[in-house]
């Protein structure tokens, strides 16, 4: 039996594609004790470009049309699973999982069931139309969790416009430095992280505070365990 072929669709946003890659790579090392070359996955991926702007609101038939455009890519190309790289498209997980064969991954439920158990309050630390959508607020609630509102989403606008035109690790520890203040203070269990462009900042937060889940990070290793559970099987 030929071994399954993972497809992911990235590339929303463009710098976000190198660092979910990195993470899948990592769970295969830590999942599967991948080490030679021939250990690891065949993956496909489809950098999709999304009809994202920062000045302006999201045309929501527009990103999920181009959404399912890349879906239907990765489905001809003969991929087994498909992983969404965006937390944000997750608005339309329902008609995107019925717009082709191939079983989709869903990115809320995932992160949601990482949170650890004693985790009772959490923040969400999202792009704004992912906040503004509820998506995670609805899946934390119904997991009996309390989501816990800091009122921090323009300092979210701001690092989200950083991450598109620097690099330096200084500039992401100091944009995260409030977020994990403001956060202590307020008695938070956890930070679930759900922004892809988020999840390749995240290891620049200073340590030693609040717990962080990493939405793209629970992905990652999900769709590596679900390959390796079909290899061996």
């Amino acid at each position: 039996m030929p071994k399954p072929t993972i497809g992911i669709l990235a590339g929303m946003g463009p710098r976000s594609t190198a660092p979910f890659l990195a993470l899948v790579i990592g769970a295969c090392q830590d999942i599967c004790g991948a080490r030679h070359d021939v250990d690891f996955p065949q993956i496909l991926v489809c950098s999709q470009p999304a009809p994202f702007y920062e000045d302006r609101p999201i045309d929501h038939a527009a990103l999920e049309a181009a959404t399912i455009s890349g879906l239907k890519r990765l489905e001809s190309a003969h991929v087994d699973f498909i992983a969404i790289a965006c937390n944000t498209v997750h608005i339309y997980y329902a008609n995107l999982a019925r717009s082709v064969s191939v079983p989709l991954l869903n990115i809320v439920e995932l992160a949601v069931d990482a949170l650890p158990l004693e985790c009772k309050r959490v923040a969400l630390v999202a792009a704004r139309p992912t906040s503004d959508a509820g998506i995670f607020q609805s899946a934390i609630a119904i997991a009996g969790r309390e989501v816990v509102d800091l009122d921090w989403q323009a300092h979210v606008d701001s690092m989200l416009s950083c991450v598109r035109v620097t690099t330096e690790p200084t500039v992401f520890a100091q944009l995260w430095r409030p977020i994990l203040s403001k956060a202590a203070a307020a008695q938070v269990d956890a930070l679930l992280v759900a922004c892809l462009d988020l999840s390749g900042i995240v290891r620049f937060a200073p340590g030693g505070g609040v717990p962080v889940v990493d939405a793209a990070q629970c992905l990652a290793r999900a769709l590596v365990q679900r390959w390796h559970a079909a290899t061996d099987g």
